[in-house]
């Protein structure tokens, strides 16, 4: 798995630090990682963007980004009003691809959910995954709500034909309430797919030794981590579930 892909079922799900976890684990397991963002929006030319963010907590990652816009908008909405010119998925694809050549995993974030658009030409981060052939890592938000949207980002995953490596919760709460509880168990009923770790609602606001000595408790061991899913709760999704 040179390159993982890891898009949300939507904003402000935990994305980016879900990214930084997966890379503080594939870094204590020993493997030299690389972050490519694939469109940062809503930040300056000399301002910290996800990139920053996820080597701040995590650590020793090459970091990349392929377009940056300043408007905190879709990509392609932020590039038109910027007057800029869009990203596309295949610079997107050719920067994962170099940055593979050079380290043993390549973690390439979205922005916003899978369907997000790039360009006018309807380009997305399913285009990108098709492109490079890999996996995409799914983060999805805990409580009520995030069974739809997570069905639906598997569903399109498969209509594509694209390999869904899992569901990892972004944002798990202190208190969860029956609505959270319950979507443990039925996460992976209606991706078809793991649950392969849950992030402490807290985790962002960690001090960056902490998070990289926590991140690999957060994630399954398929993620370089030894978090318990059945201890945690979890049943598994059944074959070909979804």
């Amino acid at each position: 798995m040179p390159v993982l892909v890891i898009t949300g079922t939507g904003t402000e799900v935990g994305k980016t630090v879900a990214t930084a976890a997966v890379a503080a684990a594939a870094l204590a397991a020993g493997r030299t990682v690389a972050v490519l963002k694939a469109a940062q929006t809503g930040v300056g030319p000399d301002e910290p963007g996800d990139a920053d963010e996820v080597a701040r907590l995590a650590g020793a990652v090459t970091q990349a980004e392929v377009a940056r816009y300043p408007e905190p908008l879709a990509p392609a909405t932020a590039a038109r009003r910027a007057g800029l010119q869009p990203v596309r998925p295949h610079e997107v694809a050719e920067a994962a691809a170099k940055l593979a050549t050079e380290h043993d995993l390549v973690l390439v974030e979205g922005a916003g959910g899978l369907l997000v658009r790039f360009d006018h030409a309807g380009g997305t981060l399913a285009h990108v995954a098709e492109l490079v052939r890999a996996p995409v890592l799914v983060v999805a938000s805990a409580g009520l709500g995030t069974l739809n949207t997570t069905e639906l980002t598997a569903r399109e995953l498969r209509r594509r034909k694209l390999d869904l490596a899992g569901v990892v919760i972004g944002s798990w709460p202190d208190s969860p309430d029956l609505a959270s509880r319950c979507n443990l168990a039925d996460l992976p009923d209606v991706s078809g797919a793991p649950l392969l770790g849950a992030l402490p609602a807290s985790a962002g606001r960690l001090a960056p030794s902490d998070f990289r000595a926590a991140a690999a408790g957060w994630l399954a061991p398929r993620l370089d981590g030894t978090w318990d899913a059945e201890a945690f709760g979890v049943r598994e999704a059944p074959p070909g579930g979804g």
